[in-house]
């Protein structure tokens, strides 16, 4: 590898690499604002300036220098610690004097710097220039005589989140960042924008003005409004949850979180269930937990085995699940089930429901089918993560299912499960590329795997990705599915799926956990609510029993590939709220059949042993273990108890995503006041009712 000096110290550097980057290997620090490792070089603030030899006997901008053997690189001469205080000086002449009224003060690029490398006074006294605000929606809030035209959130908008509707107008002292057009960002991922920003010029309008960094309390844990679990950091003040922030984790979200990810959280503390509730007449009251209990007790106690059925829903946690299948199971229930929308897998290998790929891996992937799924609405990180594999050049896209704006272009393969089993037979550019392919890869997803027929769309999907050697993946959108297929919470013999359960006359008594994506209304059963909010699944219970929010405990939760991951309690439940495990644990007693464990730590050791998987945290097998995978026989599997089996031919309905309403997605979204105005405006509405 090539050798230069920096501040007189050899350093060994991988061809390509810039002049900053070549410092900071040194250990030196490099002061920025343009330059983002993950955005294109745009060389405009002139804060990274270095000293440079051989070259021409002035100030450099290191990252827009590629670096050289024998180059001398000097990071604080006179000459650079002068050029810094100038551009410094230059970047302050028109910034206002905003730091106590605004949002960024406390993490502020501009603050820190000018401390560090600016100027202790100013020799400019003239008017600052003002820059009218501009709207870019419901998320972003714009001071726009903040900026210094960095362009960071430019290049990310067009680059990573593929919406080029942010950009530079004018030229000189006029010159302003504009969305051109006075509409909302529509991208998905657009607030992230607040995070690249070095100065206050946007900030998060729902969280404007709430409070300062030091105020809060920082919990590192993970999201689960999809499933792909990416790292984030909640920031709580007392018993309410604030703001989450992405962490860098560069196999799942690298530093990018959706939209949904970061502002449902004021969800988190609105139409929550914060005591009992027993319905008599017809109307619930508030009841005392004994009393819950006892009365859930009682009417499981009178319940033959198999007239009792349990769901779980997209949100929970693997403890909670692994409580409620120790103590149903017990029981002798065998109409147990994780599967809200039908899916048919379970009853495989481990790797037939996984993301084998990986989500970082698929960026080696170089032809991509995709089958019945919308990544930009079901994993929209993992969507940027396509794109940034085809604007290397590498990456060809086709589609069957749903024709979208995926932000990449892609060839459009049919609409449904039968040009899926014609493709091995069809012709065009991407069957051809199919074909020469390196590294193809599959993903399927819930909308092709959630229908009447979708065993026999699974053997189809097997069939194609068997013929053409393409990596198996399965892309969820719930963030329990793999836990609960992983812990085996399916039905066992004899026993009902979750939509048979919430037919009519499925069962007697129906115990739902975080169960909101499923109407049991018309089911006639007695139901038990055991969740978080007052939404669709404790809108007819008859007991509800008040849960913890994943930002309320400590949880296991595994991701579309299979990783498993931390949750960590931020804040305490609300109201007499407790913990699932905690209330399933309570509720054992009652009917005779105690829970072997009386502390999370005892319930994960019991897991741990059951299931030597969730003991392996942050694993992920990866391809290699999918090698072995019989995608022949994934359509010969029960089904899921799906209608129109494995046996049956597929039909002709399309594939539809399993996200429509990427806002309103879940319980905590659907109760989110900031996700509401999000989806009236991807809707086209401009107002919202009142609560």
């Amino acid at each position: 590898m090539p050798i230069c000096k920096v501040d007189g110290v050899e350093v060994e550097f991988e061809p390509g690499m810039n002049v900053l980057q070549v410092a900071e290997l040194a250990g030196k620090e490099i002061p920025r604002f343009c330059y983002h490792e993950r955005l294109s070089i745009a060389g405009n603030c002139r804060m990274c300036l270095v000293e440079v030899k051989p070259g021409p006997p002035k100030p450099q901008a290191s990252c827009a220098l590629p670096a050289a053997e024998n180059m001398e690189i000097f990071t604080d001469t006179p000459m650079v610690r002068k050029a810094r205080h100038g551009v410094m000086e230059f970047l302050l002449i028109n910034h206002p004097l905003d730091c106590p009224i605004c949002d960024q003060g406390g993490e502020c690029d501009l603050q820190d710097q000018a401390m560090g490398y600016g100027r202790d006074d100013s020799r400019y006294a003239d008017n600052k220039r003002a820059v009218e605000e501009k709207f870019m929606g419901p998320l972003i809030k714009t001071v726009m005589t903040r900026c210094i035209q960095c362009t960071r959130c430019v290049r990310f908008i067009t680059e990573v989140a593929g919406v080029p509707e942010i950009g530079l107008i004018s030229r000189g002292e006029d010159v302003e960042i504009t969305t051109y057009l006075d509409k909302a960002v529509t991208s998905e991922l657009s607030a992230n924008i607040i995070d690249l920003c070095p100065v206050g010029a946007l900030t998060s309008k729902p969280y404007a003005f709430n409070a300062r960094p030091w105020e809060l309390k920082k919990t590192e844990s993970v999201d689960v409004m999809d499933a792909l679990g990416s790292a984030i950091r909640v920031d709580a003040r007392g018993s309410a949850v604030l703001r989450v922030l992405p962490r860098v984790n560069e196999d799942i979200n690298e530093e990018w979180i959706s939209d949904k990810t970061r502002y449902a959280v004021d969800g988190l503390a609105r139409q929550r269930l914060d005591r009992p509730y027993i319905r008599e007449a017809g109307k619930l009251r508030p009841a005392t937990w004994s009393e819950a209990l006892d009365a859930v007790a009682t009417r499981l106690k009178a319940t033959a085995p198999d007239r009792i059925g349990v769901i779980a829903g997209a949100l929970q946690d693997a403890e909670s699940m692994k409580a409620a299948l120790d103590l149903f199971r017990g029981l002798g229930v065998q109409s147990i089930d994780c599967r809200e929308d039908g899916m048919a897998l379970g009853d495989g290998p481990r790797q037939s429901w996984l993301f084998n790929s990986t989500i970082s891996g698929i960026e080696d992937a170089d032809v991509v089918l995709l089958v019945g799924v919308n990544p930009r609405l079901e994993a929209s990180v993992l969507n940027a993560r396509l794109r940034k594999r085809w604007l290397a050049g590498a990456l060809k896209v086709g589609v069957i299912g749903e024709p979208v704006d995926l932000t990449y272009p892609y060839e459009y393969l049919g609409a449904g499960p039968k040009s899926l089993a014609g493709l091995s037979k069809a012709k065009g550019d991407f069957v051809t590329a199919l074909k020469s392919a390196k590294a193809p890869a599959i993903i399927v997803g819930a909308g092709a795997l959630n229908r009447p027929d979708s065993a026999a769309v699974l053997r189809a999907a097997g069939a194609v990705a068997n013929s053409f050697g393409m990596t198996w993946n399965v892309l969820h959108s719930a963030a329990s599915r793999v836990g609960g297929l992983d812990l085996g919470f399916t039905p066992g013999e004899g026993g009902k799926t979750a939509g048979e359960l919430a037919a009519k006359g499925g069962a007697d008594v129906l115990f739902l956990l975080g169960a909101d994506e499923i109407d049991a209304s018309a089911s006639g059963a007695f139901t038990v609510y055991l969740g978080t909010h007052g939404d669709r699944g404790a809108h007819g219970a008859d007991v509800i029993l008040p849960g913890a929010a994943y930002t309320e405990k400590n949880g296991l939760y595994v991701n579309t590939e299979g990783r498993v991951q931390q949750g960590v309690r931020a804040v305490f439940p609300k109201g007499e709220a407790k913990e699932d495990w905690a209330i399933l644990r309570a509720l054992s007693e009652r009917l005779g059949a105690k829970l072997p464990y009386d502390s999370l730590d005892q319930l994960r050791s019991h897991l741990f042993a059951d299931h030597p998987s969730f003991g392996r945290i942050d694993h992920v097998d990866g391809p290699q273990a999918a090698a072995d995978l019989d995608l022949g026989s994934l359509g010969g599997q029960q089904g899921g108890g799906q209608q129109g089996g494995g046996k049956g031919e597929v039909s002709d309905a399309p594939f539809v995503s399993a996200i429509t309403a990427f806002y309103q997605s879940n319980a905590i979204a659907r109760a989110s006041v900031t996700m509401a105005e999000c989806a009236a405006q991807a809707s086209g509405a401009s107002k919202i009712a009142a609560e």
